[in-house]
């Protein structure tokens, strides 16, 4: 089965990793397999510590470093944000069933192969969204689009994660990425 994607989009602390940490855990426990990737969009974040081998490693000129301890094995590479490619990312998320990305507006805002679920926090935001994003699978967060009569259903995550699962099962399979 090819990994289903689905971004998780919204604004500054709207509640994008919580809806994800909630998603991860109810299609965890009906047996799926979940990777997630997440948009930091700080330009000089890093993910090394200066000083530590793997630091070391990258600054003597390697583009790809390992790390291997007895609990992961984490791999850093050095790259340009603008090298990377949606297709190059979901690559890294081998025998996943499902893959949230959380951020990547520019890169998936109208992707139509890439189901969006919004996390919003005002009404500005929903309509915002809806010029901004196709398609959008659903809305959740803090603020319920349910009066702006809208066809995507409003799903409060914090309340019935099950709803949204059902709904995320429903379109396993469908990505032609």
């Amino acid at each position: 089965m090819k990994a289903t994607v689905i971004a998780i989009v919204g604004s500054k602390s709207s509640g994008k990793t919580t809806a994800i940490e909630i998603l991860t855990k109810e299609l965890t426990k009906r047996g799926y397999k979940i990777a997630t990737v997440k948009h930091i969009p700080e330009p000089n974040f890093t993910i090394d510590k200066e000083g530590k081998d793997t630091w070391r490693f990258a600054k003597s000129g390697a583009k790809t470093i390992i790390s291997v301890a007895s609990n992961e094995i984490a791999t850093i590479e050095k790259s340009t944000e603008a090298s990377f490619s949606l297709r190059t990312i979901l690559k890294k998320c081998k025998s996943s069933d499902i893959i949230f990305l959380e951020g990547f507006r520019k890169l998936i805002g109208k992707k139509m192969t890439v189901q969006k679920i919004v996390v919003v926090k005002s009404e500005k935001e929903a309509l915002e969204a809806l010029k901004s994003f196709k398609p959008i699978l659903a809305f959740t967060g803090p603020y319920s689009t349910e009066n702006m009569n809208l066809k995507i259903p409003y799903i409060d995550i914090l309340k019935n994660s099950e709803k949204l699962g059902d709904m995320i099962e429903r379109f396993l399979g469908r990505n032609d990425l």
